[in-house]
């Protein structure tokens, strides 16, 4: 098996107000409506969102309620602190919420965390190391 991760799905408890905070707020483009998933390209990655309950119903799994924190967060590198602050103003300006404000993190980065509506985390990253190219 090659090691791909192709999409990302976020079970969200209200579509629209989902779709508009990653629409309206991040400014992402949504691909299209699928029978009830809005897919929104992440370069060569896809973001979809889809409710909640029908996620749980697809997968069969129970629908239980999220309580604290998810295990698991998204990440965005960026290409300087600069960019790191001026991602995280404008998701929090998009209705988020700042988790965690944007500093110089203990492997030399720089970096801080914002909640969706739904409270999915995303880190909000520059990676000294990384090349973004």
């Amino acid at each position: 098996m090659k090691p791909k991760i192709s999409l990302i799905t976020l079970g969200v408890e209200d579509l629209e107000r989902s779709v508009k905070f990653y629409r309206d707020g991040l400014g992402l483009t949504p691909e299209g409506n699928h029978d009830g998933v809005v897919f929104f390209p992440m370069g060569g990655v896809m973001l979809s969102l889809f409710p909640r309950d029908n996620l749980a119903a697809d997968a069969t799994v129970e629908n239980t309620a999220p309580a604290g924190f998810p295990g698991f967060s998204l990440a965005h590198n960026v290409a300087s602190p600069e960019v790191v602050d001026a991602v995280l103003e404008h998701a929090v300006r998009a209705g988020a919420q700042l988790v965690k404000p944007a500093g110089k993190t203990e492997w030399g980065g720089y970096s801080g965390y914002f909640a969706d509506p739904d409270g999915f985390l995303w880190e909000v990253a520059w990676n000294p190391f990384a090349d973004l190219t």
